[in-house]
């Protein structure tokens, strides 16, 4: 999760158009690994029907129609053994989902809630209340600098020490309990795993902590993406 959000419409459909050879789950929210946990006792083939019945799940496939094999004539003295022939040969050529994972507080702890308002000795309403209202956003979409994010993180412009801010976030940057066993767990049964999250060129910061591209890629970061 980010400080900031916007509409994921938009994405969807890009993302949509991106992977056309596999289905695409979208994953967020700090509950959504004991799914998975759950899931991966399933045969790959039963993991696709099942993900779209998971709340915090958006799955975007091709239709089912496409990818069934023709319903062969119930008439015929072999239609018994074409559905077989054809179940196994569907099977053989299903491609697994690719997952999307947001990063903050789905695969590491956000450290916006609990550490920062105590880097600036404030309470959280405190902080939203004196914090300028684009000022984060503008940086999680690359459209201004840390510099230029440090001169107007406040809305009364007010200086503080960036580099001890980027301090503080590194020394809270940890990953959720458990997550980093099912992302190693998921990257041996083969899955294709990216990140596509709201957050700031600080991403590098988690990357150079935690390693995240051991099991995924850095793709889809609005710093990069706007």
């Amino acid at each position: 999760m980010s400080l900031f959000t916007h509409s994921d419409q938009d994405d969807e459909l890009r993302i949509s158009s991106i992977f056309t050879r596999a289905p695409v789950c979208i994953a967020g929210g700090s509950d959504i690994f004991s799914r998975f946990l759950l899931l991966l006792s399933f045969s790959p083939a039963s993991m696709v029907s099942l993900l779209p019945r998971a709340p915090s799940l958006a799955f975007l496939a091709k239709s089912a129609s496409s990818q069934r094999p023709p319903a062969p004539s119930m008439s015929s003295p072999f239609s018994a053994a074409s559905v077989a022939a054809g179940s196994e040969a569907a099977a053989g050529t299903r491609k697994l989902p690719v997952l999307l994972f947001d990063v903050m507080d789905t695969l590491v702890r956000d450290p916006f809630y609990h550490h920062i308002p105590g880097f600036f000795q404030m309470s959280m309403k405190e902080l939203l209340e004196a914090k300028h209202p684009t000022a984060w956003s503008e940086f999680e979409k690359g459209l201004i600098d840390e510099n230029e994010l440090a001169k107007k993180f406040f809305k009364d412009g007010r200086s503080f020490d960036l580099q001890g801010l980027k301090e503080c976030m590194v020394r809270a940057y940890e990953y959720i309990d458990g997550v980093e066993d099912i992302l190693c767990c998921l990257k041996k049964n083969n899955y294709e795993m990216h990140a596509f999250t709201n957050y700031p060129v600080w991403y590098q910061l988690i990357e150079d902590k935690l390693k995240l591209s051991k099991y995924l890629s850095w793709t889809f970061c609005s710093c990069r993406t706007g």
